[in-house]
C-alpha cells in the first residue's frame, strides 16, 4: 500500500490541522480518526462520493475519508443546487455529503458493492472544469497525481509543520484544494474561517490568526489593493502565492517587494486542473527581473514547447505550444459515468497556451492556442458557451479574454436576458459578460465568424440596471464607477451610505445585509422582496434621522433638549471606522478626504449667500475656524453658531488624515483598530478637559473640536468593538465619561439630557445592528436620514426668512411646529435639488464617469 499523505495524517499527532471559527482546532490525530470513521461508513466497495466543498471540517473529513477508504471523490460547488443536480444527472454518485437544514448529512443513493459500479482502480478525485457550460466535463485524477502534486507544491514553497494557510479560495477549485492538500501533506495547518478579503476586519483577522501563507487569484490581489493590504501586511505572513490567471508584471513586482521587506517570499504560479493544480512557478529570486514569466516546472515535472508540426521548439525566443509531463497529469476527461472506468489516457498535457523560453530556462506565456478565457480563476471555453447558448435557443458568437466574455447574438431576445443566460452558462457574474444584438453575425470572406468584429461590437460597457447604476454614478460623481466596484471599494462615507441605503430600500424592499461590499453588478441582480409588513434598517440610520429631527426641534423651541448634533458627531467617528478605516490604514488620504467635497460644496454655497446678504465675507467660516472663538456672527465675521458642526466635521477629517499620515499609526490601525480607538478616546477625553484651560473662550468651548472629539472617538470604538468584552468596555467607559462631561459642562438640565442621550446612542450602535419598523415609517426615516445634512444647513431659513412675517400672528407653539415641519421639508427639497443637479452632471459625463468592467 502506497504511503499517500492522507494515510499519514496521524503521524503528526496533536498538531493542529484545521482551524475552525469558534471551536478548538481539529488535531491531526483527531482528523485521522474522523477520516477512518467516515471511510468505514462508506463500506468496503469502491464508490463515487460527491462532497459539497464548503470551507468546513466536515467537508474536509469527507474528502479525506473517501481517499483513505480507496473511493473516488468529487468536489462540487457549495450552496449550488443546480451544480449538484447537474453532476448527479451526469455521473450518478453513490453517495453525497452535503448540508441539509444546516447539518451535514451522508446521503446514499446506492448500497456498497464491488460490482455495481466500475471505477478504475487508480481513480481518486474528480474536479469539474466546465460543467457550468452544460457539457459536464470533469478531470479524472489518480491517487498518484493528488499526492505528488501536493508534495511538490509543499517542496518548492518550503512548507513545514510551522506553517498555517489562510483559506480564501473555494475548495472545489483546484487551486484552493491544492492549498489544503499541500499543507496537510507536511503537517501544517489550514484556517477555514476566512471569507472575502473585503470582509470587515479581514486584515485584523489575518494578523491575529497566526497564518503564514495567503493564496489568491489575480482578482484577489485587485481586492487586496483596494484595501491597501501591502501597507498593512501582517508581520507573520511569510508566503504569498498567485495563480488562476496571468498576474500583471506590476503586481508581481509590487508584492515581491512587499514580501521582501518583511522577510517573506512571493510566488507567481501557473497551473491547470488537468495537472491537478500546479505546473510551474517563478522562483522568488527572479520575480523582480522576470515578472512576466511563469518560471520553471514544479519538482517532478518538465516543460517543453511543441510547434504546429509536432516537433520540439528549443530555440530561445521561439514560440510553441506549452506542454507538460509529470506524475500529476490527469488520467483524462470524463463526460459520462461510463468514462469513470477508463484508465490513463494522457501522458503529455498540451496546455493550449503559446509560450517561449528564455536563455535562463524561464517560460513566458505569449498567447492562447485554444478558444478559452480564464476569468477570476475559472476557465471558460468559448465553444462550450456557444453550444450551451444554442441549446437554449440563442444563436451567438462568443469571444473574450481574461477580463470577461462578449457575445453577439441574432434573434428577438432582450439583451439583458442574453447577458443573464451567458453569465449563467459560463458560471460568471454579470460584470464579466457583455452582449449585443445583431441582424447577422459578422463573418470573414471565408465564411467563418469574425471574432475580432464581435469583440468590437461588444466593446461598449455592458448594460446595467439604470436606476442603481445611475444612483451610484451620481452619488460618487465625479469619481468613476465600474460594475465591479462596491460601496466599500469606492471609499463611501456615511452621507453617501444613507443615500444608497434609501435607494436600495425603495428598489428591493429591504437593505441587504453586507451590501456595502457587494459589487454594483451583484446588487443589480438582487430581486425585490416584500419582506412582510415591516422593513429592517440599520440602527445608525435611525439615529441619524432622530438626531437631525432633534436639532431642528431644539432650534425651533426653547426646550432644553440638545444632543442631536452630539449624536451626529458620534456618527462621524462611527462612519469613519466603518467605511474609511481601510483607506486610513492604507494611507490613501485622497480617498479619506474625498467626502469633504460633498459636505463643503453646499456649505460654501451658504457662505456665499451670507456674504452677498451681509456685503461682507465671513472669513472665519471660509477657513472653517469660526468655532475657535476668533470671530463673531454679530460682526458678520463668521456664520451663525449653528454651523459649528460643519467646521468640526472638516477639522476631524483633516486631523485624522494628518495622524494617519504617520506609518506607525497606520500599522496600529491594521493590527488592532479597537486598541487604536481606545488611544483615540483617551486623547479625546484629555483634549476635552485640557482644551478650555489652554484656550479659554467661555461657553463657546462647546463648539470646538477638543470639546467634542471624545464623541467621535466613542463612535469609532463602537464600530470596531468586535467582541462582547470590548462592547462592554466601551459602554462602561461611556457610562462614566458622559455624566462627567455633563457635570463639568454646566451641570444643567440640557447638559444631562445631551450626554445622557449619547449613552443610549452608543449602546444602540454597540448592540443593535438593525431595527424593524413599519414600512411607511421606515421610508420616512430613510428619507430624513438621507437629507439630514441639507436639513441641518437650511432648516433655519424657514422661520428666520420665509415665516418671519407670520410669527406675530401665530402662537409660539404653532410657529414652532410650522418651523420644524417646514425646516425639514425645505432641507429635504434642497437635498432633492442637489441630487437632481448631480444626476444631470453625472449623466452628461456618463461615458467618462463609468469605467469599463473591472479586470478579473
Amino acid at each position: 500500500m502506497e504511503d499517500w499523505f492522507w494515510r499519514e495524517l496521524g503521524a503528526h499527532g496533536a498538531r493542529p490541522a484545521l482551524i475552525v471559527p469558534g471551536r478548538d482546532p481539529v488535531r491531526y490525530d483527531e482528523l485521522a480518526d474522523r477520516a477512518r470513521d467516515f471511510a468505514a461508513r462508506l463500506g468496503p466497495g469502491r464508490r463515487l462520493v460527491a462532497v459539497e466543498a464548503a470551507p468546513s471540517d466536515h467537508a474536509v473529513t469527507a474528502w479525506l475519508g473517501a481517499l483513505v477508504g480507496g473511493h473516488a471523490v468529487a468536489l462540487v460547488a457549495p450552496d449550488d443546487a443546480a451544480a449538484r443536480h447537474a453532476f448527479a444527472d451526469r455521473f450518478a454518485p453513490d453517495a453525497t455529503v452535503r448540508r441539509v437544514a444546516g447539518r451535514w448529512r451522508l446521503e446514499e443513493s446506492a448500497p456498497p458493492s464491488d460490482g455495481d459500479r466500475r471505477l478504475h482502480p487508480d481513480l481518486a478525485e474528480m474536479l469539474v472544469t466546465s460543467g457550468s457550460t452544460g457539457c459536464g466535463k470533469a478531470v479524472r485524477l489518480s491517487r498518484r497525481a493528488v499526492d505528488t502534486n501536493a508534495r511538490a507544491i509543499a517542496r518548492y514553497l518550503g512548507l513545514s509543520p510551522a506553517d498555517r494557510a489562510a483559506l480564501v479560495l473555494p475548495l472545489h477549485y483546484s487551486y484552493g484544494l491544492s492549498v489544503l492538500a499541500s499543507h496537510l501533506a507536511v503537517g501544517a495547518s489550514v484556517d477555514l474561517g476566512f471569507g472575502s478579503v473585503l470582509d470587515d476586519g479581514f486584515v485584523d483577522r489575518l494578523a491575529a490568526s497566526g497564518c503564514t501563507g495567503l493564496a489568491g487569484v489575480p482578482y484577489t490581489y485587485d481586492l487586496l489593493e483596494r484595501i491597501g493590504f501591502r501597507d498593512r501586511m501582517p508581520a507573520g505572513l511569510r508566503t504569498m502565492t498567485v495563480a488562476g490567471g496571468r498576474p500583471s508584471p506590476d503586481l508581481v513586482v509590487a508584492y515581491d517587494a512587499a514580501m521582501r521587506r518583511t522577510g517573506g517570499r512571493f510566488f507567481a504560479m501557473y497551473g491547470q486542473t488537468e495537472a491537478t493544480a500546479r505546473i510551474a512557478y517563478l522562483p522568488p529570486e527572479r520575480a523582480a527581473d522576470a515578472p512576466d514569466r511563469i518560471g520553471v516546472a514544479i519538482p517532478g515535472g518538465s516543460l517543453a514547447l511543441v510547434g504546429d508540426d509536432g516537433r520540439p521548439v528549443t530555440a530561445p525566443g521561439a514560440v510553441g505550444e506549452l506542454v507538460y509531463r509529470g506524475p500529476n497529469v490527469m488520467m483524462g476527461y470524463a463526460e459520462t459515468a461510463a468514462d469513470l472506468a477508463r484508465g490513463h489516457e494522457v501522458e503529455t498535457l498540451a496546455t493550449g497556451d503559446l509560450a517561449e523560453v528564455d536563455a535562463d530556462g524561464l517560460y513566458r506565456i505569449v498567447g492562447r492556442r485554444a478558444r478559452f478565457s480564464k476569468i477570476a480563476g475559472v476557465r471558460v471555453g468559448h465553444d462550450a458557451v456557444e453550444a450551451a447558448l444554442r441549446r437554449e435557443g440563442v444563436v451567438a458568437a462568443v469571444t473574450g479574454d481574461d477580463r470577461g466574455l462578449a457575445a453577439a447574438f441574432v434573434g428577438a431576445r432582450a439583451v439583458e436576458d442574453v447577458r443573464r443566460r451567458l453569465a449563467a452558462v459560463a458560471g460568471l457574474t454579470l460584470r464579466h459578460v457583455r452582449a449585443v444584438r445583431v441582424d447577422d453575425l459578422p463573418r470573414l470572406a471565408s465564411g467563418k465568424v469574425d471574432l475580432a468584429a464581435v469583440g468590437r461590437l461588444c466593446a461598449a460597457p455592458a448594460p446595467r440596471d439604470a436606476g442603481l447604476a445611475a444612483a451610484f454614478r451620481e452619488v460618487f460623481y465625479p469619481h468613476p464607477v465600474a460594475d465591479g466596484d462596491s460601496f466599500a471599494a469606492l471609499a463611501g462615507d456615511s452621507l453617501r451610505y444613507v443615500e444608497i441605503s434609501a435607494l436600495l430600500e425603495q428598489r428591493l424592499g429591504r437593505i441587504p445585509e453586507g451590501w456595502e461590499t457587494m459589487t454594483l453588478a451583484d446588487l443589480t441582480r438582487l430581486g425585490r422582496e416584500d419582506g412582510g409588513p415591516g422593513r429592517s434598517i440599520r440602527i445608525d440610520l435611525l439615529i441619524r434621522a432622530l438626531a437631525i429631527l432633534l436639532v431642528v426641534t431644539q432650534h425651533a423651541t426653547l426646550w432644553p433638549i440638545p444632543g442631536g448634533s452630539a449624536a451626529m458627531t458620534v456618527l462621524i467617528g462611527f462612519g469613519l471606522a466603518r467605511f474609511q478605516r481601510d483607506s486610513l490604514a492604507a494611507g490613501d488620504l485622497g480617498r479619506v478626504l474625498r467626502p469633504l467635497a460633498s459636505v463643503l460644496a453646499p456649505y460654501y454655497a451658504l457662505v456665499a449667500a451670507y456674504a452677498l446678504v451681509w456685503d461682507q465675507v465671513p472669513w472665519a467660516s471660509v477657513f472653517l475656524v469660526g468655532n475657535f472663538g476668533i470671530a463673531d456672527p454679530v460682526r458678520h465675521t463668521m456664520l451663525p453658531f449653528l454651523y459649528w458642526y460643519v467646521e468640526v466635521y472638516a477639522q476631524t477629517m483633516l486631523l485624522l488624515a494628518a495622524v494617519f499620515s504617520v506609518p506607525a499609526v497606520r500599522r496600529a490601525a491594521g493590527r488592532d483598530p479597537f486598541r487604536l480607538g481606545l488611544v483615540f478616546l483617551a486623547v479625546g477625553v484629555a483634549a476635552h478637559f485640557a482644551g478650555p484651560a489652554l484656550w479659554p473662550i467661555g461657553d463657546r468651548k462647546i463648539f470646538t473640536l477638543p470639546w467634542v472629539l471624545p464623541l467621535a472617538a466613542f463612535g469609532w470604538c463602537a464600530a470596531v468593538a468586535d467582541t462582547p468584552a470590548r462592547r462592554a468596555v466601551v459602554l462602561a467607559v461611556a457610562a462614566v465619561a458622559m455624566p462627567l462631561f455633563a457635570w463639568t459642562g454646566g451641570n444643567w438640565t440640557g447638559a444631562w439630557v445631551l450626554y445622557g442621550l449619547q449613552i443610549a446612542v452608543i449602546a444602540a450602535l454597540l448592540h443593535l445592528r438593525t431595527i424593524r419598523l413599519p414600512a411607511p415609517l421606515a421610508a420616512g426615516v430613510l428619507a430624513l436620514a438621507t437629507a439630514s445634512f441639507h436639513v441641518y444647513l437650511f432648516h433655519r431659513f424657514v422661520p428666520e426668512l420665509f415665516l418671519a412675517h407670520l410669527e406675530p400672528h401665530l402662537g409660539a407653539g404653532a410657529f414652532a411646529a410650522v418651523s420644524v415641519v417646514g425646516g425639514v421639508l425645505f432641507g429635504w427639497s434642497v437635498h432633492r435639488l442637489v441630487r437632481e443637479l448631480r444626476a444631470r452632471m453625472a449623466a452628461r459625463h456618463g461615458a467618462g464617469a463609468m469605467a469599463p468592467p473591472a479586470r478579473s
